[in-house]
């Protein structure tokens, strides 16, 4: 198998990145990088820290310039980070030394790759944005159309109380709904801009590198910090949480799917793929598998991304390095689930027969819970759930119908109360509420 996934010739369609891949390659993370530098000179130039007309020639040049990723390899190999051989590439290729001399200006590697990374997060939530928007309206759709199909509730892989397919759809949607309201906080928050100098002190920034930090945030589209935060990880670890929630809310949809989809259950039907290479009639849960494995993988990156974030002094190698590992993988992990997801939510449909046998089959134990309420209401409730257990058990050893064994025990009881359809509780209600929000 090919190191990762996401890049493969061959595996790649099943772990889908689209446009987001492109924003961990090599050339975006550098025309990023050039991009800040470029922006930073100019507002330096306009604040009198560095000649102006040497700022607009950088300027200028970040947005000409194309600086070849593979020439960096050896000097970024010895310096343990890029933006050194970014620079220096720049410099040589602005053939202009009376004003490449003043480029990076007071800045630290740091603050130009942590500012450029900022700049590439920022598109792929965007781009995850648009993947909720497609999951949440295919799921809103089914949610609504099927508020009062009714199919069994299911607790510790056992049959437990009737619900409905659509308050089923509306538990995998609602932590997406969650996510998306966040996303306005969570750009304003934690996009930030890094400028700092070498020890978070801005020592050699000029006279005022807070209006400049400020100014450079306005430019580039980012917020302000007010503050260094190169050892302080909490904008990145909120970003990639958030990516992680994403990644595992699509591998809770996943499992439901590949546990309805069993055979003996077949309460869901998939697409066309999925096809056995040796058995015909089989048609595997190939998307969902993929989303509860990119859950799985997800939470392995974030947690080694959450012991990165513990940073010796003001600088850290190693952690910034462990960084780089895991939050670009973490990122398209929750890319291909939502990608995933996304062609789900359009294309599953439920196979209300199935849901049905599966409630019928139960011979009315389903509704036990409702029949000891029922009959709480003509004694103790400790008595009722003993007399119901006793109903049950007698139902299980005659296989006779629950309803018939507790009518002819209880005659006043309401045949309305074996109704399947009368006993989904707010079902229908949490399906239509969530469609609602979804669509909101």
């Amino acid at each position: 198998m090919p190191a990762s996934p996401f890049d493969s010739a061959h595996l790649s369609p099943l772990f889908p990145t689209g446009e987001t891949a492109r924003l961990f390659s090599d050339s975006a993370e550098v025309r990023a990088m050039m991009l800040v530098e470029g922006t930073l000179a100019k507002v330096q130039g306009a604040h009198g820290v560095i000649p102006e007309i040497s700022a607009a020639a950088i300027h200028r040049a970040s947005l000409e310039l194309q600086i070849d990723p593979g020439g960096l390899a050896k000097a970024t190999g010895e310096n343990g980070v890029s933006t050194p051989a970014v620079v220096a590439a720049f410099r040589e290729l602005m053939q202009a030394p009376e004003h490449a001399q003043y480029l990076h200006w007071g800045a630290t590697s740091q603050d130009i790759q942590d500012t450029a990374l900022m700049l590439r997060l920022r598109q792929a939530l965007g781009h995850a944005e648009q993947h909720l928007g497609a999951i949440l309206s295919g799921l809103a759709s089914l949610a609504e159309d099927h508020a009062h199909t009714p199919m069994a509730a299911r607790t510790y892989g056992q049959h437990a109380t009737p619900t409905t397919f659509g308050a089923q759809v509306a538990q995998w949607g609602w932590p997406l709904v969650t996510l998306r309201a966040e996303l306005a906080d969570l750009r304003e928050t934690c996009l930030l801009v890094s400028l700092s100098g070498a020890a978070g002190t801005a020592s050699v920034l000029g006279p005022d590198p807070a209006a400049i930090r400020k100014e450079l945030a306005e430019k580039l589209g980012l917020g302000d910090p007010q503050r260094s935060w190169h050892t302080d990880r909490t904008p990145i670890l909120r970003i990639a949480g958030w990516m992680s929630r994403a990644a595992l809310a699509c591998g809770k949809m996943g499992q439901d799917l590949i546990l309805a989809t069993q055979s003996g259950i077949g309460e869901v039907i998939l697409g066309g793929t999925g096809a056995s290479s040796t058995m015909p009639q089989k048609q595997n849960p190939v998307a969902p598998s993929v989303l509860k494995a990119l859950a799985a993988h997800a939470q392995g990156l974030q947690a080694t991304l959450q012991g990165a974030a513990v940073h010796g002094q003001q600088r850290d190698g190693a952690a910034w390095f462990t960084e780089w590992l895991t939050l670009p993988q973490l990122v398209l992990t929750a890319t291909a689930a939502l990608t995933h997801a996304a062609g789900l939510a359009q294309s599953i449909r439920p196979n209300a027969q199935a849901m049905h046998n599966a409630l019928d089959g139960t011979g009315g134990l389903i509704l036990a819970e409702a029949l000891s309420f029922a009959l709480a209401e003509h004694m103790p409730r400790p008595e009722a759930q003993a007399a119901t257990k006793t109903l049950c058990a007698k139902a299980r050893e005659t296989g006779t119908p629950l309803e018939e064994i507790a009518l002819a025990a209880y005659p006043a009881l309401s045949k309305a109360l074996f109704e399947t359809k009368s006993q989904t509780g707010t079902a229908p209600e949490e399906a239509r509420a969530f469609a609602a929000a979804a669509r909101g």
